[in-house]
């Protein structure tokens, strides 16, 4: 798996100060996508050991909630197998950190009921998830209104609670 970037103290891509990791390649090419460059697979650098440490080492402080993926599309199957080993260290060494993905994909009728069916990677890297920003970037629902997403079409999930549902769980945020 290549990536296009890592962002240190990213503070747009889910809630409160975060590290993300934007892969690459994506398949959905989505109207006026942010980040076209990202749908190469090829673009970037290669994703080694090296970035997974590095990502260990931004997410230790306290400050830091949580790790968040996007793309590119992080849940293309080629780019599951390069970021399971991320995720596995990750809830190992940081269990209370949460960790957002960003797919175009949606997450109950692609990753539940397909991918998941069809992949022990999916599985697993469902089982580490916190909240799934789904649904692809759509121009004409574009909203600057509306937190963590690009267009109002784009749902916000939370994971533990659909998976223990059996439906859509949206995410509410927590006031403290």
């Amino acid at each position: 798996m290549n990536y296009a970037d890592i962002k240190y103290c990213d503070v747009a891509n889910g809630e409160g100060v975060r590290v993300s990791l934007f892969v690459s390649g994506c398949t959905h090419h989505c109207k006026e996508c942010f980040n076209k460059e990202a749908w190469d697979f090829h673009y970037g650098n290669l994703f080694t050991q090296k970035e997974i440490d590095r990502i260990l080492e931004y997410l230790k402080p306290n400050y830091i909630a949580g790790l968040s993926l996007l793309g590119g599309e992080p849940m293309e199957p080629v780019n599951q197998e390069g970021i399971l080993p991320l995720l596995r260290v990750v809830k190992q060494t940081y269990p209370e950190k949460n960790i957002w993905c960003y797919t175009g994909y949606l997450f109950d009728k692609d990753v539940l009921d397909k991918m998941c069916k069809e992949s022990e990677v999916t599985k697993e890297i469902v089982s580490y998830l916190d909240i799934v920003v789904d649904g692809e970037f759509m121009i004409d629902r574009k909203n600057l209104k509306i937190n963590f997403r690009g267009s109002d079409n784009q749902r916000i999930i939370d994971v533990k609670k659909t998976l223990d549902a059996g439906e859509i769980v949206h995410w509410e945020r927590e006031i403290q």
